[in-house]
């Protein structure tokens, strides 16, 4: 019997297939958000392959009390942002989609220009052309014009973009309860269910609980 995961594949022997996702950190704040979608990954048994930027490498040392070989030792394979001959450069290589987390507005631009200098914009642009789900958790604020029209021409080419909108109806305690519940939505996209935060389910009347 076929697999019914969504998100699995058979191979040419019909066995199954780990599902696959590609997570590309860049230098923008916000590296927990990161790091639990790479944890929530890893317990939900999906197959990832880590891609760090060396401005990522220095938000993860300022931002967190991860080092980044601990932030790596949270993937399956990892690649480096240098090797554009990585099997991920290619759109042969079979993967469920792409996450870049947190999406700096450096990366945006080279991902809209289709300007591919490194291994993260390339794995990107294989995405878009294979029409695989590619989401960018955006990280800037105010929004320049120019931020504005990268995002709607990108997503007008089937990214999805995600900005880490904190929910404050979960009454959060504190950032990890929204850093959760933001990582629990992003892998709503890709129909992941980490079970981490609490779902919108209406006003509560009084006496709820």
């Amino acid at each position: 019997m076929e697999p019914t995961h969504p998100n699995f594949t058979l191979n040419h022997g019909h066995s199954p297939q780990r599902p696959r996702m590609i997570v590309a950190i860049t230098g923008a704040t916000g590296a927990v958000l990161a790091i639990k979608t790479l944890i929530a990954l890893r317990r939900l048994h999906i197959e990832t392959h880590l891609v760090i930027s060396k401005w990522a490498e220095a938000t993860i040392k300022y931002e967190t009390d991860y080092h980044p070989s601990a932030v790596r030792a949270l993937a399956d394979h990892v690649h480096s942002n240098n090797d554009m001959a990585a099997p991920i450069s290619s759109g042969s290589f079979r993967a469920t989609g792409m996450i870049v987390v947190p999406c700096s507005m450096k990366t945006l631009a080279a991902i809209h220009s289709g300007y591919c200098d490194d291994l993260i914009s390339r794995a990107a642009d294989v995405m878009i052309k294979e029409k695989r789900k590619l989401l960018l958790v955006t990280r800037e604020t105010p929004l320049s014009e120019i931020h504005l029209r990268n995002m709607l021409e990108v997503a007008r080419a089937g990214a999805v973009i995600f900005p880490p909108v904190p929910a404050y109806y979960i009454r959060p305690g504190s950032v990890d309860d929204l850093a959760d519940q933001t990582v629990g939505r992003v892998l709503d996209q890709f129909g992941l269910e980490t079970g981490d935060f609490e779902r919108w389910e209406g006003w509560k009347k009084d006496g709820d609980v």
